[in-house]
């Protein structure tokens, strides 16, 4: 079947690669891809459902989509978060949408498009727990300098805030070999930094081998010599071994990058939210890190306004933040989330509570990373060439302290010519909240 297929992937990189996926399936089928929607056949909203907000976008961009049924797209497909959360809703209430693909069922995209054709509304969902099978082909939606690598699937952590496992199903580890072997691939296809991605990385390995394996799986990684850079998103604090903290420190091409959603700082909120760790645990695990790599970086995340958060218990979150001092932090007000359990819990906070909080702690991180960034002036950094900023005239990319879309950038002047993937050292000379500014030293 000769037509033009278009994808819109949204939300986290999670579901990035399952769009990459997608998409390689869809061309070793013989269909065309297109990346602009007017010339599209068929379009593919790859879609969000983890909080509110992203749900909203995903059905603004399913009914933006659909305006192109009149012109040359046929077919308009949800595939996603939000089509296995809501697969019969969707149906019903965006008849614009002619099949529905969910989370665990990616890999029969091709057969639902070929149904949609014969005039069905094929609904494939239900499948989240499936076991990980052998690897698929797929086509990078990153720079291809930089790929993201799931190394599992799904969560079994259940926080009461989430409905993750709900729509990802169970915690589902691949095995290190095929992890390898598809890490090698990507090598030879010239990839330099590899971004491993899981709900909670940290935890990987534990249905397969019995045990946390992180550690394990990152000492056969650095083995891959073309590999330069290899960072991790998303440890959980209870989970980061000594072993794996020893790996991290050994291993240069391990990036010294420690993405850890702390979520909270009070130990009763952290308990209402199920997480599986305490204050003074998160603390003892980030004096370990900063004391075996001093030059770590360390990404947070945090919810505030969680159902019967009271002042004082925000004060002390606050007082948290402003005693460690994280080099990154994204700030979340709290999204009431049917089917979890927080969303029936007495006391949900006030929208205009929520915000304040929020804004109180984004004002007091621009003050720590302004701090942090002016503190790097006069060092010289690793940094990966991401292309030409024609405004200011110069280079930039991101160091090793810096991960892809989330963090900041380094923008530099140089006289030799450079390459967007190549690796060089920029000595910083100025600094903002976000960003840094340098030239290229040899």
């Amino acid at each position: 079947m000769s037509c033009n297929i278009g994808l819109v992937s949204l939300g986290c990189a999670k579901n990035q690669t399952d769009a990459e996926i997608m998409l390689g399936l869809v061309a070793e089928e013989g269909f065309n891809i297109t990346y602009n929607p007017v010339e599209a056949d068929v379009i593919i909203v790859n879609t969000c459902g983890f909080i509110e907000s992203a749900k909203r976008e995903s059905i603004d961009t399913l009914l933006e989509m659909a305006e192109y049924k009149n012109g040359r797209c046929k077919l308009l497909i949800a595939t996603g978060c939000l089509a296995e959360r809501y697969s019969n809703e969707i149906l019903i209430e965006l008849p614009e949408v002619d099949a529905v693909l969910g989370t665990g069922d990616y890999d029969k995209i091709t057969d639902i498009i070929k149904a949609a054709f014969e005039g069905k509304k094929p609904v494939l969902c239900g499948n989240k727990d499936r076991t990980p099978e052998e690897r698929l082909p797929r086509i990078l939606s990153t720079p291809p300098y930089t790929a993201y690598l799931k190394i599992s699937d799904g969560c079994d952590n259940n926080c009461t805030y989430c409905a993750i496992p709900k729509i990802r199903g169970r915690f589902r580890s691949r095995s290190i070999e095929d992890i390898v072997e598809e890490a090698q691939s990507l090598a030879e296809n010239n990839v330099k930094e590899l971004i491993l991605i899981a709900q909670d990385t940290t935890r990987y390995g534990k249905d397969l081998y019995g045990k946390y394996s992180l550690d394990k799986l990152l000492e056969e990684l650095v083995k891959i010599e073309s590999i330069e850079w290899i960072r991790v998103h998303y440890y959980y604090t209870e989970a980061i071994t000594d072993e794996l903290i020893d790996v991290m420190a050994k291993y240069d091409k391990i990036c010294n990058y420690i993405d850890m959603p702390i979520q909270h700082a009070n130990n009763d909120v952290l308990r209402r939210m199920a997480r599986r760790t305490s204050k003074e645990q998160m603390l003892e695990k980030i004096s370990k890190l900063r004391a075996k790599m001093p030059d770590c970086v360390i990404r947070t995340s945090i919810i505030v306004g969680f159902p019967g958060e009271t002042e004082e218990q925000f004060e002390e979150l606050y007082d948290f933040v402003k005693d460690v001092r994280f080099d990154r932090m994204g700030v979340f007000a709290y999204s009431q989330e049917e089917d979890t359990a927080a969303a029936s819990f007495p006391d949900q906070i006030d929208e205009e509570i929520k915000e304040e909080r929020l804004d109180r702690l984004m004002t007091l991180q621009q003050e720590i990373s302004l701090e942090l960034n002016r503190e790097k002036i006069g060092k010289t950094l690793e940094v990966i060439v991401e292309g030409y900023d024609a405004e200011s005239f110069l280079f930039y990319g991101r160091s090793r302290g810096d991960s892809i879309e989330v963090d900041g950038k380094v923008y530099f002047g140089t006289e030799e010519e450079v390459s967007e993937g190549d690796i060089i050292r920029v000595e910083i000379l100025d600094a903002d909240e976000y960003d840094l500014t340098g030239r290229a030293v040899e």
